[in-house]
């Protein structure tokens, strides 16, 4: 293999690149409604309203103030009308700090108090009724329904006449346009029950959760007989590709095709499918020969009632226009699912290549078996990714990862020159593409090896505040969340990764995650039955020997232990205790003690 992934080089990193990069596009992280009964998540799906009446006027004040300072005192005066102003700013002190609770961390972005006066970021969040006044979202109106504020009525004398006003600004503005206006229903025993908005698009009930989880399933080639092969490999790519171009639209859980053994939809009616699942929609697909053009069948199954299609299309495209497809479908798919998510986001940027995107492909599983000959076989199709694409933000940081998985397996002849080589790569990868998720959580987990704890959780957070969706990044965090000594935030994160891919065939390469949070949570037992599991699946895993060793090494179990310590020099013939203590991203100390004494305990050479 050549030098562009070659473990042993190594270049220097430069301190630049980030600094000088084409600075991301701002991401809301809030979606608030006012029309109806007032709403707030997050873009990870978390209730990010607060609870108190008082507390959800103040929010919904600065909402409606579309991002201009409202003065302290003037707030105080319209929630607190009966009292003095200085009791009345002490009580806006304390619905702001409701409000700054209920958001959490990203209260710090949304939220911005001052001295005199408090704004709220609205660059940050996506607020419906202020949408809809936007000429551009005149499409929005049939999904906007209820009256403004329309649970917030009795905050106050002063507050409910500012209501009123706004209320009556707010209906002359939206005058015209299409919004359906729901009309009082009757139940069958006369007892009259208050509006319910509109159904969106074919949607059926909402789930509990705030966030939909939407399943793409594998395509199939369509046909049978001769010359139908030659089809499946187009099929399965057409659905990863689907799948990566929804998953950028936040909003939602995409559960990718990989997390599926085989196509059929029928699979889908099963009940233990859909309990286990947890699906809302699901999409599938066939690819096949049509003439002289590509036909891809698509539909959209909304699966939250009798399994029943939202829309269904052919597309015929010349294998050139392949790009073109996700342009066409993403768009129908989303707003059949939500059509306000297409309006706090819009439809995202294209940036892959298919010649290097379709080798990366073919890399990714032969990269996550961890055997060696497959290991460096994977290496060789991401260099000539490479090749053929050097700007191509994914295959660097691939690359990247393919390195510090040389130094995580113990094959780094020179383990610090390829952790300097690995983050030059990813931080490459950054420059072509700031909003590059994958390449971003990749430069993370890099600086954890490099024992840059607090770039490392940095750029962690902002690779899932691009894209929540990413199981491989939540279980990549979740290592570095261990190695500072937080295992149960790691462990938290590993289920984030386990419910957005529930059966991912690739889960030998990360699973070692699990070993390495129980032992650091001092959960031995634990780390020993996941340890045993993970290698009787995947007998290349050298970090699950690593932990798994030292786990029953510290239940003084080395008799045990002999045959994984057998094993692994087997696979790693120069690791040692001190050796791992060295390399090894420990944040405390007493963690690194606590590991060298177990694997001692467990017969690991000392030097």
């Amino acid at each position: 293999m050549n030098g562009a992934v070659s473990a042993g080089d190594s270049g220097a990193v430069s301190s630049g690149i980030i600094r000088g990069a084409r600075q991301p596009r701002a991401y809301r992280i809030a979606r608030i409604h006012l029309l109806g009964s007032m709403r707030a998540t997050s873009y990870l799906g978390g209730d990010i309203l607060p609870r108190g009446k008082k507390a959800r006027a103040l929010l919904a004040c600065l909402c409606l103030a579309a991002g201009t300072e409202v003065p302290r005192v003037q707030l105080a005066r319209l929630l607190w009308d009966q009292v003095h102003d200085e009791l009345a700013l002490g009580s806006l002190r304390r619905a702001l700090h409701e409000v700054c609770s209920a958001m959490g961390p990203l209260a710090e972005e949304l939220i911005l108090p001052g001295r005199a006066a408090i704004r709220l970021n609205g660059g940050a969040c996506w607020i419906d009724a202020l949408a809809l006044l936007e000429s551009s979202s005149l499409d929005l109106a049939p999904f906007c329904s209820g009256q403004l504020l329309e649970d917030l009525d009795g905050a106050g004398a002063s507050f409910d006449s500012w209501l009123a006003r706004e209320r009556n600004c707010f209906d002359q503005k939206t005058r015209g346009l299409p919004r359906p206006q729901a009309e009082p229903r009757w139940s069958d025993d006369s007892v009259y029950e208050p509006p319910r908005p509109p159904a969106q698009a074919a949607r059926g009930p909402l789930p509990a959760r705030n966030r939909l989880r939407v399943a793409v399933l594998p395509f199939e080639a369509s046909g049978q007989g001769k010359g139908t092969e030659r089809w499946e490999g187009l099929a399965l790519s057409v659905s990863h590709d689907i799948a990566a171009a929804l998953a950028r639209f936040r909003w939602f859980d995409v559960v990718t095709p990989v997390a599926f053994d085989s196509g059929p939809l029928t699979n889908l009616a099963g009940a233990d499918f859909l309990h286990r699942n947890d699906l809302d929609f699901a999409i599938d697909g066939t690819v096949g020969r049509h003439g002289q053009s590509i036909a891809i069948d698509i539909r959209l199954l909304n699966l939250t009632r009798p399994i029943q299609p939202v829309w269904s299309e052919r597309f015929e495209l010349q294998t050139s226009q392949l790009h073109r497809l996700n342009e066409i479908v993403t768009g129908r798919v989303v707003g059949s699912i939500d059509p306000v998510i297409l309006f706090i986001e819009g439809q995202p940027n294209r940036r892959e290549h298919y010649g290097a995107t379709g080798l990366l492909l073919l890399a990714l599983p032969l990269l996550h078996s961890m055997e060696r000959e497959k290991f460096e076989r994977a290496g060789e199709l991401i260099n000539q990714a490479l090749l053929i694409d050097s700007r191509n933000a994914m295959a660097r940081a691939w690359a990247a990862l393919w390195r510090i998985a040389h130094v995580v397996q113990g094959w780094a002849h020179d383990a610090a020159a390829s952790l300097v080589s690995a983050e030059t790569l990813s931080l490459q990868a950054i420059e072509i593409d700031p909003d590059n998720a994958e390449a971003l959580g990749i430069y993370a987990h890099i600086c954890a090896w490099r024992k840059n704890f607090d770039t490392a959780v940095r750029h962690f957070d902002r690779a899932l505040r691009l894209n929540p969706n990413l199981a491989f990044i939540w279980a990549l965090s979740a290592g570095t969340y261990s190695y500072i000594g937080e295992p149960d935030l790691a462990l938290q994160r590993l289920r984030r990764a386990r419910d957005l891919a529930p059966a991912h065939p690739y889960w030998g390469f990360l699973e070692g995650m699990y070993v390495i949070a129980h032992t650091f949570k001092g959960d031995y037992e634990r780390a020993v039955l996941v340890g045993r599991d993970i290698i009787d699946r995947n007998p290349y895993s050298l970090v699950a020997y690593k932990h798994l060793i030292a786990a029953l090494g510290l239940l003084r179990r080395a008799e045990e232990a002999s045959p994984y310590v057998a094993k692994l020099l087997s696979l790693e013939p120069s690791f040692t205790v001190e050796h791992f203590a060295k390399t090894y991203p420990f944040k405390r100390a007493s963690d690194r003690r606590r590991y060298m004494r177990g694997l001692l305990l467990a017969g690991v050479p000392a030097r």
